[in-house]
């Protein structure tokens, strides 16, 4: 079979030895837009072929991306040994992280791993290395629900009559460890470095904290979580969803960004500052990192809050009327969990907390770094934190993304995000062309299917009152 580079003689030994402990298969996982892994399952004795960019695809339209035409070239997925993990749910099989190439030559356009290695290489141009911390939430819900008529999904555990909220609750942790304890040994066992699990705000929604990294490891290591979660869920009975929110009473998913940046020559987090005249422990480096990720807050959200569901999360008030802890304003606070940016007190990061489950981590890592690292260029400074409840600012002015004293809005929805996206230039510097088209065009046709779409709702409140 031909590669695209020649076959590495010891790449043979690594394949002996994973065939020596049991793995008979290898996944070379690019990952779609949906942050799914789409590769061909490889026998082992050919890894070295399949390092070599064995394996061709015709990825274009997956997962809703772009169109797929049958007379273009192919890409060849080029999967980093770096990578490699066996699946601890399946010794049979292990999986690597892999990029596209277009025509086995050069990257390609529509490969989210690719868009944000060029960002980690401009960083290290600029003297920096980004490191990522994730704090990721799921739901977990019992398959016999599926298809019901009212669309009601039969959570794991149930939290009664905890109110508000069954978070950090024991019990309800407990309930789930047929499901959790497997996560939780094989999150180990693949050098997640898990530092804890708990139960979150909505009925089995589950959030995992585990140690930060180098920012594309860090994606590559949740599109492996991803894999993971849904495959050790259907083990236990279950189904995991990386939804948003897919209650209505419930709260959403976080998949919330902690961002940091060190000196590429000492390794020193360049984040903290005791000399800080604002008295906060922070260096003007960070100051000018937020500012810049604030000014390009709407456009970011495109990849951060990527669905229509994504902003039934960002919204200020729970069903029940408690505040929905997710932002709707680009604001940053010391330790403020209503701003879009918090500085916490506890690391040494930028906590972005409009990041939600269902963001490909590759998209919103790569432009979320590409915002900060301009703000630092400029200089930019985003004034004072702020203490108060975003939530009490109220509405901003309709059409111009501002709320009180000029501070923006957040959008409301997914067509004023993808407005946002086009318009912004420093998206068309982050992603090629033909992927910010074809992301736009997607997005813009997800909306428009579901505006199309009349509800339930919609007759409860019209039907009888016209």
């Amino acid at each position: 079979m031909d590669t695209v580079k020649p076959i590495d003689p010891e790449h043979a030994k690594v394949a002996e030895q994973l065939s020596a402990d049991g793995v008979e298969y290898v996944i070379g996982g690019w990952i779609d837009i949906m942050g799914r892994s789409k590769s061909k399952l490889v026998p082992v004795a050919h890894l070295p072929n399949l390092l070599a960019g064995s394996e061709r695809y015709t990825p274009r339209g997956m997962g809703d991306l772009g169109r797929m035409t049958p007379h273009e070239d192919e890409c060849v997925g080029l999967p980093d040994l770096a990578t490699l993990v066996v699946c601890p749910w399946d010794r049979r099989v292990a999986w690597t992280a892999a990029d596209l190439l277009f025509s086995g030559t050069e990257p390609f356009a529509l490969c989210t791993r690719s868009v944000l290695k060029r960002q980690v290489a401009r960083a290290a141009a600029e003297g920096f290395v980004c490191n990522l911390g994730v704090e990721t939430e799921i739901f977990v819900f019992r398959p016999e629900s599926l298809g019901r008529e009212d669309g009601y999904l039969e959570p794991l555990t149930h939290a009664g009559k905890l109110r508000p909220t069954q978070a950090y609750d024991a019990e309800s942790v407990m309930d789930a460890l047929p499901f959790l304890d497997p996560m939780a040994r094989y999150m180990e066992e693949t050098g997640f470095g898990l530092f804890s699990f708990d139960a979150e705000g909505g009925d089995a929604q589950y959030e995992f904290d585990f140690k930060y990294a180098p920012v594309l490891e860090m994606a590559d290591r949740i599109s492996f979580f991803r894999l993971m979660v849904k495959q050790v869920a259907k083990q236990a009975g279950l189904l995991t969803t990386f939804m948003p929110k897919p209650y209505t009473d419930a709260w959403g998913s976080g998949h919330h960004f902690n961002l940091s940046l060190e000196d590429v020559e000492t390794g020193t987090n360049v984040f903290r500052d005791n000399d800080d005249a604002r008295g906060r422990g922070w260096s003007k480096l960070a100051y000018s990192f937020v500012a810049g990720i604030i000014s390009h807050a709407r456009s970011l959200a495109a990849v951060a809050t990527p669905t229509v569901n994504s902003y039934k999360r960002l919204a200020p008030n729970l069903s029940d009327g408690n505040v929905s802890w997710a932002p709707i304003y680009a604001a940053y606070g010391d330790n403020n969990r209503s701003c879009m940016l918090r500085l916490p007190r506890n690391r040494p990061a930028i906590e972005n907390r409009g990041v939600d489950s269902a963001a490909n981590t590759y998209l919103a890592s790569a432009l979320m770094l590409a915002a900060g690292l301009e703000g630092v260029r400029l200089g930019l400074d985003p004034g004072e934190p702020v203490e108060e409840l975003t939530y009490d600012w109220g509405p901003g002015r309709a059409g111009a993304g501002q709320g009180p004293a000029g501070r923006v809005r957040l959008p409301r929805n997914l067509q004023e995000a993808v407005d946002a996206f086009q318009d912004d230039p420093l998206v068309h510097q982050v992603f090629p062309p033909q992927l910010v088209s074809a992301y736009a065009e997607m997005k813009q046709g997800e909306w428009d299917e579901y505006h199309r779409q009349v509800s339930a709702w919609e007759r409860d409140k019209y039907l009888l009152a016209f």
